[in-house]
């Protein structure tokens, strides 16, 4: 049975436990039991349960009480297991015919970090592709041979299955979902509410070899405000190191580093992502979305999306009606609301 994720009451439920960890626990309520009227959407509906007993304690001398246990995974439709407390303990029997229940019914099961050694243990990994914390990446990959392990992934989608790599990464994971389960417009705009990037590739890497110096930082992050606000423009290295007072080949280092990828390579990208926006949420002609997202002509921006998309921008707009429902109201219509 596959489930419509993006249906009324969608249940989102997370699992918590003793020794929780509160950074990646909080980034999931933070996600899912926030309501957002301002989306103009049915939301997720969201519950804690615990896998221990009611009165858990979590990392750094935090208590916390929760009302409902393990039989409430039975009702849900996504499944989210932060990082495991220690992945040398089993997790109970209990947990893990939870879990199994829960996906032969088809029900979506994520995991954060060490989380996914939860997922392991529970037998629904076998021939899948995987990640995690790149420091338990070869451990899990020696106790678990016949899982695919790619230590180097922010976060790995496999439909039913999604795993992600430690801490922020989940962040990345969590975004990816509401995208896939609401579109571009709606995850574009909780990104915006959570001050965090709209979008990470789940291939880009965990690991950053070296650290910018604070003054390149700063300049890269005001090169990437100013440039998602001026899509339209035409940019070149040369020009966009000009305005990072550097030069282009520090510009390129620099911006490599902080973003993990080269500067123009992020910019496709991202008017990529803004053009996706468009066509999932507007009704703007595909001849002025090409204009407004920066590309060179409307035969560009059609041949560069098919590359990324393997499908029109006419088609991936009709799929997104069809998931979706009509454009919202509240969807950019004249160029007072788009990048200048």
């Amino acid at each position: 049975m596959r489930i419509n994720h993006a249906k009324k009451g969608h249940h989102v439920v997370a699992v918590a436990y003793d020794r929780l960890r509160t950074f990646e626990f909080g980034c999931v309520v933070e996600f899912f039991a926030v309501a957002r009227p301002e989306l103009n959407v049915d939301w997720y509906r969201f519950t804690v349960c615990t896998a221990d007993k009611h009165l858990i304690h979590a990392v750094g001398g935090i208590r916390m009480e929760i009302e409902a246990d393990l039989d409430v995974l039975a009702t849900a439709d996504t499944i989210i297991i932060p990082a495991w407390r220690d992945i040398n303990e089993t997790p109970s029997e209990r947990l893990l015919q939870s879990l199994r229940d829960a996906y032969r019914r088809g029900a979506r099961i994520c995991s954060i970090c060490t989380g996914v050694f939860v997922l392991a243990a529970a037998g629904l990994l076998h021939g899948k592709s995987v990640t995690t914390h790149w420091h338990h990446a070869r451990l899990l990959a020696q106790r678990y041979p016949d899982t695919i392990v790619l230590p180097s992934a922010l976060y790995v989608d496999q439909g039913q299955i999604m795993t992600s790599a430690g801490s922020a990464a989940g962040l990345d994971m969590l975004m990816h979902l509401v995208k896939n389960d609401y579109g571009h417009r709606v995850a574009n705009m909780v990104a915006q509410r959570l001050v965090i990037p709209f979008h990470r590739e789940g291939s880009q890497q965990q690991l950053i070899k070296t650290k910018v110096v604070e003054k390149g930082e700063n300049r890269i992050a005001s090169l990437v405000d100013w440039l998602r606000g001026n899509l339209i423009l035409t940019h070149t290295v040369s020009s966009l190191a000009k305005r990072a007072m550097m030069s282009e080949r520090t510009l390129q280092r620099h911006f490599q580093e902080a973003m993990g990828l080269p500067v123009m390579q992020w910019l496709a990208q991202c008017r990529l992502d803004y053009a996706r926006e468009l066509l999932s949420s507007g009704s703007l002609s595909i001849a002025r979305i090409a204009e407004v997202s920066g590309h060179s002509s409307e035969a560009t921006f059609r041949h560069q999306f098919r590359l990324h998309e393997t499908i029109s921008p006419t088609q991936f707009r009709r799929q997104c009606q069809q998931k979706y429902g009509a454009a919202s109201a509240h969807a950019p219509q004249s160029g007072e609301d788009l990048p200048r």
